[in-house]
């Protein structure tokens, strides 16, 4: 098993990755987004990769102030392996080495089951009220149809 950055060549993966982990798709998973993140912080975007597959995803952001949990994925077959686990530390490791003190992360509602992961590794819930506005009104909208029902 290896952990490397997220390159665009894996997109492919990764994206089929998410879907298979019932995680939404939206406007700024295109490539052309993930090519901005990677302008930003190229390593806090990581994969597990074993046997030339993807097995775990997790993209991690750093806005200067906060730290940001997004998108950790693990391929179902690997899953309760540590291998979630695993993804979430070294993103906080990196974090932490540029001088992140604080972690966030959103959960969706249709992906709650998570929140028990993530409280196994030290979060705790906070409720707060999430708000948002697209500042590109022709944007496509995100793929709902990705949802694991």
């Amino acid at each position: 098993m290896q952990i490397r950055e997220f390159q665009i060549s894996d997109y492919a993966q990764v994206k089929a990755l998410w879907r298979t982990g019932g995680l939404i798709i939206g406007r700024s998973d295109s490539q052309r987004g993930l090519r901005q993140k990677l302008e930003r912080d190229a390593d806090l975007f990581l994969v597990a990769q074993e046997n030339n597959r993807i097995v775990g995803v997790v993209m991690g952001c750093w806005d200067g102030r906060r730290g940001w949990i997004n998108r950790l994925a693990v391929a179902p077959d690997q899953q309760g392996k540590g291998l979630g686990s695993l993804l979430v530390t070294e993103v906080e490791k990196r974090l932490k080495a540029k001088g992140c003190e604080k972690v966030n992360l959103l959960i969706e509602a249709t992906n709650s089951g998570v929140q028990e992961f993530y409280e196994t590794l030290g979060y705790t819930r906070d409720d707060l009220i999430f708000m948002e506005k697209w500042l590109v009104q022709d944007a496509p909208p995100r793929d709902s149809s990705l949802r694991s029902e």
